[in-house]
């Protein structure tokens, strides 16, 4: 896997990032495919949004179908028949969620199935194998991630933690052509804990970082503090990435801090709860307001759904719980977030990023 930077404004860059299934330009926003689907989306209709890459998750597909069945079905590509890269989280996040259910460890979590009840054992050496089997693009490195807000002595015994957990993975981890594994950021919100953990890591040379334990409700300007004070810390010549970010204007202000990599579940989960984003702001399709709406979700926007229906049509489907109205808006609002990062990744190349509004 390679990186190339392309282009910068201030700490801002545009760049390149290689792997066996192609190019894929960076700034980039990942659609979330937890269970090795996008909610609502098809492969096809990701192929039309262009998109080159999406995430899914080791937890989940660890407990359902099972890692075992990916594995002897071809891998992960394979089993969705998805052609583009693939980034898998390793599950720290998701654990974290669990709350009190879990125990945690020096070597490692214990918890129970959220869905049977079952115990389960994850380590940085179980959640690396897991990845190797499900063939992932992109590994990410075992981690665990405090919730907000964490004293700072929790939070420092939870970096050291996480930083020998990543050191695990990656000597754990399988090295194949075009594939990468990265290492995740933590310390909270404690900038002497964030450096700490930036420079530990890139002295591992992993292929990539990822900032972690952010957008765990600590707010926009927090977030933005610590993300742009630890992409001081990483070398110019490998991708960041700020991991489950979010809003477009978090993710334009992340960008500003050098970050080139995000993903969410905002927009597919949005559009099950009938939210639309639009270039006039937020669209609640539920209202009665929109009942005999005859214009398109957004007037600035060129997606299939915006040129075939109305605001009407779709405030009808949702209220009647029709599933499609779910996917229309789903659809759309990954079209919006394409042409966000579009607009971002333009105004980098010419250098106006300071004057961009999203």
């Amino acid at each position: 896997m390679k990186f190339k930077v392309i282009n910068t404004f201030k700490k801002a860059r545009t760049g390149l990032l290689k792997t066996r299934f192609g190019e894929i330009k960076t700034p980039v926003f990942m659609p979330v495919g937890t269970l090795a689907a996008v909610k609502g989306i098809s492969n096809q209709d990701l192929e039309e949004l262009e998109y080159k890459i999406i995430l899914s998750n080791t937890y989940h597909l660890m407990l359902r179908p099972g890692v075992e069945k990916i594995f002897k079905l071809g891998g992960l590509n394979k089993f969705m028949s998805w052609k583009h890269s693939i980034l898998t989280d390793s599950g720290g996040f998701q654990v974290m969620s669990l709350g009190n259910n879990v125990k945690v460890d020096s070597r490692g979590v214990t918890f129970r199935s959220h869905i049977d009840g079952k115990l389960i054992r994850l380590d940085a050496e179980k959640a690396i194998n897991i990845q190797n089997q499900l063939d992932s693009t992109i590994s990410m490195c075992f981690d665990e991630c405090l919730s907000y807000p964490s004293s700072f002595e929790d939070t420092n015994a939870s970096m050291l933690r996480s930083l020998d957990w990543c050191e695990r993975s990656l000597k754990a981890y399988k090295k194949r052509y075009g594939h990468g594994i990265f290492g995740i950021i933590q310390g909270g919100m404690f900038k002497e804990l964030r450096e700490k953990s930036a420079k530990n890591l890139v002295d591992l040379n992993f292929d990539g970082f990822a900032i972690g334990g952010l957008a765990v409700g600590e707010g926009h300007a927090l977030m933005t503090k610590i993300a742009n004070f630890t992409t001081n810390f990483l070398p110019e010549h490998k991708p960041r990435y700020l991991m489950g970010v979010g809003y477009p204007k978090d993710i334009l202000a992340a960008v500003k801090c050098g970050v080139d990599m995000f993903d969410c579940v905002l927009p597919t989960r949005s559009g099950r709860t009938g939210l639309a984003f639009s270039s006039d702001g937020d669209i609640k399709i539920r209202n009665s307001k929109y009942s005999f709406d005859k214009s398109p979700l957004d007037k600035n926007c060129l997606c299939k759904i915006c040129k075939n229906y109305s605001r009407s049509y779709i405030h009808h489907l949702v209220k009647s719980s029709e599933i499609l109205g779910s996917v229309y808006i789903s659809y759309h609002n990954l079209f919006y977030y394409k042409n966000c990062i579009e607009k971002i990744r333009i105004a980098i190349d010419n250098g106006n990023l300071d004057k961009l509004k999203l």
